[in-house]
């Protein structure tokens, strides 16, 4: 469990660790929706936000440098294909009790995610804190070309909705992913916000480098599981909070890859088929009135299930 920070200690509390290969149009946006500006109830000294760079072609030091919160750099060069290497070497730089991984630089954050984080990881002796995860859009980014879904599109929606001035209204023009198509009181099949404290992440093992596809195949299921599935831990899930991943051409968004050969590897490293977690998470977080017909949806697909 993590305690409040005492007064005058040292050090941020939190760290939130953001895994980007380009990205040179989506990150901006990203690491806007984590600045002190945009993010809510948490002071600017509480976190600090490492970006790890998995071998961009063009290092991303320009957009680190214009970004509106203040950044740690890491470049990998050369990098691996897979994601996972980043992300462990951002935890293993990370000075917060608390460390957060958003592993694609392409999702932007909900406003009070950080400072939820926070909270919910005081609710249990070794918390597994994430949130749902959001494509914008009116569909999953899989299916983005059948409805016309492009960056212009996606651009024009951004502007109209005004999203820095409000993110939660983000909630409203975005589609539960893949991982989170249950809804709210649904269980998730990966993390695209995981916060564990670093002892945690260090039993773990953090995430298993073998998972070498682009985008790094079930990398992220396998390290959510591995978490949630220990008798010791406990999962806490934020309502209301969330990531929205913005169209960019990634290695499973845009089906380079398929479930079939990212399953199969799942398989040849773990010895047995993926299954998706079954544990019962406590809930936590403030419902905004823009989240309101999210929590309605997630309400009746959860009684959905249950009757039928």
């Amino acid at each position: 469990m993590i305690p409040p920070r005492a007064a005058g200690t040292a050090g941020p509390v939190l760290t939130v660790v953001v895994v980007a290969y380009g990205m040179t149009r989506e990150l901006p946006r990203t690491l806007a929706s984590l600045s002190p500006r945009y993010q809510r109830d948490i002071a600017t000294t509480e976190y600090e936000v490492i970006v790890v760079d998995n071998g961009s072609p063009d290092p991303l030091d320009r957009i680190i440098r214009d970004a509106e919160v203040d950044v740690r750099l890491i470049r990998l060069d050369p990098a691996p294909a897979s994601p996972a290497r980043a992300a462990n070497v951002g935890v293993e730089a990370a000075a917060g009790s608390l460390v957060g991984v958003i592993m694609d630089g392409a999702r932007m954050a909900s406003p009070g995610l950080l400072n939820m984080a926070r909270l919910g990881a005081r609710l249990a002796d070794r918390p597994v804190v994430t949130a749902p995860a959001y494509h914008l859009g009116p569909t999953t980014h899989m299916r983005a070309v059948e409805v016309g879904y492009d960056q212009a599109v996606e651009d024009a929606l951004l502007e109209a909705v005004s999203w820095e001035d409000d993110g939660y209204r983000l909630l409203g023009c975005s589609t539960l992913a893949g991982s989170s198509h249950r809804g709210w009181f649904g269980a998730m099949s990966e993390s695209s916000s995981l916060f564990m404290e670093r002892d945690l992440w260090q039993e773990l093992g953090g995430y298993f480098e073998a998972f070498d596809l682009p985008g790094g195949g079930l990398v992220n299921h396998d390290l959510y599981l591995r978490a949630c599935e220990r008798e010791d831990t406990t999962l806490v899930q934020l309502l209301a909070e969330g990531t929205f991943h913005q169209i960019h051409g990634g290695a499973a968004t845009s089906r380079r890859f398929g479930w079939a050969e990212m399953a199969a590897q799942y398989e040849a490293l773990r010895g047995r088929s993926f299954r998706e977690l079954e544990v019962d998470p406590i809930h936590v977080g403030r419902i905004p009135g823009a989240a309101l017909e999210m929590m309605d949806l997630s309400v009746r697909s959860a009684l959905a299930r249950r009757s039928g």
